[in-house]
């Protein structure tokens, strides 16, 4: 496991203990019951985090919750029944410094946040760039998940909202383009939709949105994205053209098909 110091863990004594451990150092201690009130808490979040047959299960963490639900593990029930002195064996691995790792989103305040979106659409155009689309995505997600988490402190279309959806807009794009390139069209409907929620104009929405309507035979939709993208740049007529045609040709062929299969069939 990984332990933030500073960052008010649920059992603080091993904040205290790690501090006297050097790197290496494999050390006992025994705590009394009454700096171990949250152990069954902590415990049970890593047990069941480490089980792989099945997700975490996400519970209320209060006392109360667990005395009426229970931990679903039987020591950790005895522990909140009669709570008791402990012995921890911690094995101190490795130290590092706040600039030396990678923060998890909890750990970073607003400010970094926004700081780490720019930097985060760079990585992830690098990573377009060499063809790496998974990455990219997961990337762009990074990036769209903290703007999402500073908007929603904002009221929608006031200044300091329309200012963050300004740059989750461009970013929803990319993860749309990365998933389009890699074959997984619903996501691709989704977050165009809602980039064209803010710029109904949006041609490369409309585009992307079109193709992935297409690849799940959506193709009333398609065809009415890929029209509005001619309305709103001619100098894409052509480009329309053949994708239209290609959507009516599958829809010949789709009905050659069917006709085929219904051949000789009596109703």
């Amino acid at each position: 496991m990984e332990l933030v110091l500073g960052k008010k863990f649920r059992l603080e004594v091993w904040e205290t203990v790690v501090q006297a451990m050097a790197v290496g150092e494999i050390a006992a201690f025994h705590v009394d019951k009454s700096l171990c009130t949250y152990y069954p808490f902590v415990s049970k979040t890593l047990r069941d985090v480490s089980k792989p047959d099945k997700p975490p299960v996400r519970s209320h963490c209060c006392g109360g919750s667990f005395q009426s639900e229970g931990t679903g593990y039987e020591d950790l029930n005895k522990l909140v029944e009669k709570p008791q002195d402990l012995e921890f064996t911690i094995e101190l691995l490795e130290v590092a410094a706040p600039n030396e790792y990678s923060k998890e989103s909890w750990q970073l305040t607003e400010d970094e946040k926004l700081k780490e979106v720019p930097k985060l659409q760079i990585a992830g155009n690098e990573k377009y760039k060499n063809k790496d689309y998974e990455g990219a995505a997961s990337t762009y997600a990074t990036a769209i998940g903290y703007l999402e988490q500073l908007m929603i402190k904002e009221k929608p279309k006031d200044e300091e909202w329309n200012t963050l959806n300004s740059l989750k807009l461009p970013l929803l794009l990319n993860f749309s383009q990365c998933k389009l390139l890699l074959g997984d069209y619903y996501p691709v409907i989704e977050h165009c939709t809602t980039v064209l929620e803010s710029e109904p104009g949006n041609v490369k929405a409309l585009f992307r949105r079109g193709k992935a309507h297409f690849a799940v035979w959506n193709v009333e939709e398609a065809k009415k994205d890929f029209e509005r993208v001619a309305t709103l740049d001619p100098s894409l007529k052509q480009t329309v053209q053949n994708q239209l045609k290609t959507i009516n040709e599958a829809i010949a062929e789709k009905d050659k098909e069917d006709r085929k299969i219904l051949q000789g069939k009596i109703f």
